[in-house]
């Protein structure tokens, strides 16, 4: 059958059990605690595919040399520079993603009948990616990426002594919009990521687990793991420009009064397929492939635990 189809048949499935819904707040609260652990596990293969988006020379001839280049001419601990605005970014993210995705499936639901169709899933998933990309995303990733991005072994030589200092430098110097750089593609990026993601999730727990919300079971860890790594998959791939762009336009700074080199969005895909080729747009694919399926397998596999046992100590127990 195909998935397209099959996301139809595991939505009117799911309708079913469309009035044992789950509060926001409970969706809010796994996504966090599953963003914490994420953070924790995955953070040196971030720190890598920065490295590799703002390599313009080829000082890097991948993703095992980078980090062995990394740990030998910074220290192992530079693999998890950045966790902390890395760590508290995830834990919001999820927290918006999860409640707001929550609280739009509910408003896209039809009144009388409490179905939610495929389109609503694919406009709730997309509008909390916007929102996450707005409100969260981008000024975390700012600092992070500026972090991430300082060579040097010596604290005292490094132009950012923490993300907190870091945040203080970029208003300092760029204003507070110097926050929000890259915002555009970083709003496409995870608007279109979370729609993807949030569709194909129910679709696998449907088609792999005949799992549906409100059905009162919970899925073993490593199922809900696969789930979420195979719904991981495909936004990377078809994101990959968006988040190269949006980590060049947050890497830039006008330190010494210089010229941004990149405009906007547009601008900046037009200058690195003219300098750099097309196959540049998606420069860091491989530890992306690395850390978001990963990624998502983790904050999926305790996400669900935890909407899983809600489900059935308050949800299914009350229908008996």
């Amino acid at each position: 059958m195909p998935f397209t189809t099959y996301c139809d048949v595991a939505q009117d499935n799911t309708n079913s059990y469309s009035k044992n819904s789950i509060p926001p707040y409970m969706k809010a609260i796994s996504g966090s605690l599953g963003g914490i652990m994420e953070a924790s596990c995955l953070q040196p293969i971030d720190v890598i595919k920065t490295r590799l988006q703002l390599d313009r020379s080829g000082n890097y001839k991948g993703i095992l040399h980078c980090g062995a280049t990394i740990s030998r001419t910074e220290g192992v601990r530079a693999l998890w520079k950045g966790l902390t605005p890395f760590a508290t970014h995830l834990t919001l993210k999820y927290a918006l993603r999860m409640g707001s995705n929550a609280v739009l499936q509910s408003a896209f639901k039809d009144p009388e009948t409490g179905k939610l169709s495929g389109y609503g899933r694919i406009l709730s998933g997309f509008g909390a990616g916007v929102l996450e990309a707005i409100i969260i995303v981008t000024p975390f990733e700012v600092v992070k990426i500026r972090l991430q991005q300082q060579r040097g072994l010596s604290p005292e030589l490094l132009k950012y002594k923490g993300p907190v200092h870091c945040a203080r430098m970029i208003i300092r110097e760029e204003g507070f919009r110097g926050l929000w750089a890259g915002v555009a593609p970083t709003v496409m990026r995870n608007g279109t990521n979370q729609s993807a993601m949030f569709t194909a999730k129910n679709a696998f727990d449907v088609l792999l687990w005949k799992k549906h919300e409100g059905d009162g079971r919970v899925l073993l860890p490593w199922q809900s793991m696969i789930s979420g790594f195979l719904a991981g998959t495909a936004g990377p791939i078809c994101t990959g420009p968006f988040d190269v762009v949006k980590t060049r336009l947050m890497a830039q700074t006008r330190e010494g009064g210089g010229v941004l080199k990149y405009k906007g969005m547009i601008h900046a895909i037009r200058t690195i397929y003219v300098e750099e080729g097309l196959l540049a747009l998606w420069k860091g694919l491989l530890p992306r492939l690395m850390r978001i399926p990963p990624g998502q397998a983790i904050m999926w596999g305790v996400a669900d635990q935890i909407i899983g046992l809600y489900e059935r100590r308050y949800l299914h127990h009350s229908t008996l």
